[in-house]
């Protein structure tokens, strides 16, 4: 299977590590034009100047997808530049430094936020893109949830459980909404991966003991890489997934 993006545009969210990071990565090393965009400036250009020497080229800007504003600026801009969008990815999200708290002693700020990255950023990404993919009527979307929109949050935080299942639910209503216009709406609920300062300080939380209980929960005997869940990217952003859309991938190491 070779897939290739030359002049494709794709917009990565969250770009400035882990999945954001392997997911622009990935499609620049097979031709994309990438945006790639997060509110961490210095990391994020650290992934464009990974990105260079790469097939495809990188730009990368800071933006905080909670201010629909912003994010229909920036999307207006690569429209402007590029002449439309291709390929949106859906990546930004996280629990914001937040830890697993008994029920009672959850704020609204805190449940808010949480739900204002994970949530409606997908949903201000998908409106602003939306116009451009109608118009050439092709579109792949990838949404980035998580095994906690599926099931239950290992970190026990309420608000990521809930924001990841109602990401997992706007991928299907979009799917059938944007479908007519030759858009396909897809989602990617991954394991557990140390792609991140929160994951890696989760995992070592658990201690050795703990750690290997985790492993032993996965099918593979071992944890992801964040590669893996870019992999996944590609084929649902790929003409090999053209009569693909509204499906949820897990990619979690055949978790038990």
């Amino acid at each position: 299977m070779n897939i290739r993006f030359d002049g494709k545009t794709a917009i990565v969210t969250g770009a400035a590590h882990g999945f954001g990071r392997a997911i622009a990565l990935a499609l620049a090393e097979r031709g994309a034009s990438i945006w790639a965009c997060d509110v961490l400036a210095d990391e994020l250009q650290e992934t464009r100047q990974l990105c260079q020497g790469l097939e495809g080229e990188c730009r990368v800007s800071v933006v905080d997808v909670r201010n629909r504003g912003t994010v229909r600026a920036f999307v207006a801009g690569i429209v402007a530049t590029d002449g439309a969008v291709h390929i949106l990815v859906n990546n930004a999200g996280g629990v914001l430094g937040q830890v697993g708290r008994p029920l009672e002693e959850i704020s609204e700020t805190d449940w808010d936020s949480i739900f204002e990255v994970n949530a409606r950023g997908a949903f201000y990404f998908t409106q602003a893109a939306a116009p451009s993919m109608k118009a050439q009527r092709y579109g792949r979307i990838v949404n980035i949830s998580s095994g906690a929109g599926l099931g239950v949050s290992l970190t026990g935080i309420q608000a990521y459980a809930a924001s990841k299942a109602a990401q997992i639910g706007l991928t299907r209503q979009l799917a059938h909404e944007l479908g007519a216009w030759g858009i396909t709406v897809n989602n990617i609920a991954p394991g557990f991966v140390l792609s991140n300062p929160n994951s890696i300080r989760q995992f070592e939380a658990y201690g050795e003991a703990g750690q290997r209980a985790l492993i032993e929960r996965f099918a593979l005997k071992r944890l992801g890489a964040p590669e893996d869940i870019a992999h996944g990217v590609l084929f649902f952003a790929s003409d090999y997934a053209g009569w693909v859309t509204g499906q949820v991938l897990s990619i979690d190491g055949g978790r038990l």
